[in-house]
């Protein structure tokens, strides 16, 4: 075995390729992203195993099914709201009989972090009826993703490995053990097992249920889930999961006698541990880092007499991320001291835009194009771009879900508000804004639509975006939009006055109109001049007035 210093995400990417996969599949999204970068890097050096951006998690999700019904071994990754959006495939992937192994590793955001919410994967890995694994350090995230291929392969259904951002982001000293070879092609021996239509989905999804006994019964006996029982104290029992339990052994030695202890790495729930456990004790008291998913089983499972401590009874706050902290306070023990700092006014320093960010002179420039109108409305989505409904630009009003400005202004627009304006990016765009904009060319709403391209995917480190954005205005007509308004304008601080006429004309226009405003993010300009050795300014052509249309 060899030692390698690795993140969480490093670990479950290197964890995949030692587990002989043949091709791994990603939408970029922070805490999950650092998966598919590091085995991006592994492609270029080694040339295995197949790694690819993805224009969406359902897409992503598709293709890695793809390879797997090929027979071979894949991972596909994403972050917790992205499995949104690769639900469809992943419950019905269930249903179908997995003979090449499929893992999705998925990195919940408790506390937020960088997410427009905190949802629990356990969830849907409970929905779907598949097993799910939670490593509690970079280590079991290695151990737990090679397993996880061999599980999937077993019970031939997907498994989901749930990671958080604490683990994801923080990184320590693996043991990796020798690669397994990729399996061979080979297809599924009974193709109805793979067509849903209602007939076989009926069949397979009883198959499903009946080998709930069976995960069950792997999850009962499985090293991932640990109990030590200690009769000498019965007052408490714990119940850790994931990262949880590192907080709670962090806090053993002050706790005295060490209550009884079981720690839940896989799912299903294991019922008879839990069992164990409440006979030896008065109180159970669940750490777990998102929502109460162990909690909520618990009440439902254990002895009336029996008290339920966690997130649901406020022992740990309702949301957010768990700390150590909190776990303190759960366990009954004295907060830490501070150290207080008197006389020390920090200033507040809200997220913004980089300096010279071509998004702030397209800002400018639909701000401008506002000025006047008695009423507007602007609906955004999730992107740097995002920053926008900040001081000192103030110039958006919505941010739900990836692709939502879109639908909201022709909701909006067909509701009888105008003028009504769409802000989205080009990552974002080509993610979930392509059906919105053809219900919205279907019906020639009454909007605008303005499509800041930077030309990367800006807030998760700049990856390519899946179609270069020479393209984008030519997929916007050739879904229908009419060529005399579609403008693809330079978002060139020197150019914001024109591009605000432009933007007002087309706002005043009644009917659907686009805006592309193009320009290379600073950072991707930064990066390309550092690697060729030139200037910034040589670069982005700085001082030019040229016209893109």
């Amino acid at each position: 075995m060899t030692q390698r210093i690795l993140l969480g995400d490093e670990s479950v990417a290197l964890g995949a390729i030692h587990a002989g996969i043949s091709a791994a599949y990603a939408y970029p999204g922070t805490p999950s992203t650092e998966i598919m970068e590091y085995l991006l890097r592994h492609q270029a050096t080694h040339r295995r195993p197949h790694a690819a951006w993805c224009a969406n998690e359902k897409t992503a999700y598709e293709e890695a099914l793809g390879a797997c019904f090929a027979g071979r071994r894949a991972l596909v990754a994403m972050k917790h709201v992205g499995l949104n959006v690769a639900a469809d495939a992943f419950v019905n992937s269930a249903l179908v009989a997995v003979h090449g192994g499929l893992v999705v590793a998925v990195a919940d955001d408790p506390g937020m972090h960088s997410s427009q919410n905190e949802q629990d994967s356990r969830f849907y890995g409970d929905f779907a009826r598949v097993l799910t694994l939670e490593p509690a350090t970079q280590q079991e995230a290695y151990d737990m993703t090679r397993e996880a291929f061999d599980l999937s392969e077993a019970f031939r259904v997907p498994v989901l490995l749930r990671l958080v951002t604490r683990l994801a982001h923080s990184r320590t000293t693996v043991a990796t053990g020798a690669p397994r070879a990729e399996n061979p092609i080979h297809k599924a021996p009974q193709r109805s097992t793979w067509i849903l239509l209602p007939g076989n989905a009926r069949r397979q999804w009883s198959e499903l249920v009946a080998r709930q006994p069976d995960l069950l019964a792997w999850s009962e006996s499985c090293r991932w889930n640990h109990l030590a029982l200690h009769s000498a104290r019965r007052d408490l029992g714990v119940i850790t999961s994931g990262i949880a339990r590192n907080y709670y052994r962090e806090l053993l030695p002050e706790l005295g006698a060490a209550p009884s202890h079981l720690h839940v790495g896989a799912y299903p729930l294991p019922v008879e541990r839990v069992r164990m456990l409440a006979a030896q004790v008065e109180r159970v008291l669940v750490l777990e880092d998102g929502s109460p998913f162990i909690e909520r089983q618990l009440r439902g499972l254990l002895p009336g007499r029996l008290s339920v401590a966690g997130r649901m009874s406020g022992e740990i706050p309702p949301t957010g991320e768990l700390t150590p902290d909190l776990v303190r306070a759960a366990l009954g023990l004295d907060s830490r001291p501070g150290l207080a700092v008197e006389g020390v006014a920090l200033p507040n320093r809200p997220p913004q835009l980089c300096q010279g960010c071509p998004h702030a002179h397209a800002y400018k420039a639909l701000k401008q194009a506002l000025e006047g109108l008695e009423a507007s409305m602007v609906t955004a989505d999730i992107g740097c771009y995002t920053l926008g409904a900040l001081p000192p630009f103030s110039a958006i009003e919505s941010c739900v879900c990836m692709g939502a400005s879109i639908g909201m202004a022709k909701g909006a627009a067909e509701a009888g508000f105008h003028p009504v304006v769409a802000v989205i990016g080009d990552s974002t765009f080509l993610h979930s804004g392509l059906t919105a904009l053809m219900d919205a060319v279907a019906a020639n709403a009454n909007m605008t639509l303005l499509i800041l391209d930077n030309q990367t995917v800006g807030m998760t480190g700049a990856q390519d975006p899946i179609v270069p954005s020479a393209r984008l205005d030519a997929i916007v007509r050739g879904l229908g939009v009419d060529p005399d308004h579609c403008h693809v304008v330079d978002a060139h601080p020197r150019r914001v006055s024109q591009n605000a006429a432009i933007l007002r004309r087309e706002i005043e226009h009644r009917g659907l109109s686009v805006v592309i405003a193009r320009r290379e993010c600073k950072e991707v300009t930064r990066r390309k001049a550092r690697a060729a050795g030139g200037s910034e300014r040589a670069e982005t052509g700085a001082g030019t007035e040229a016209t893109i249309s």
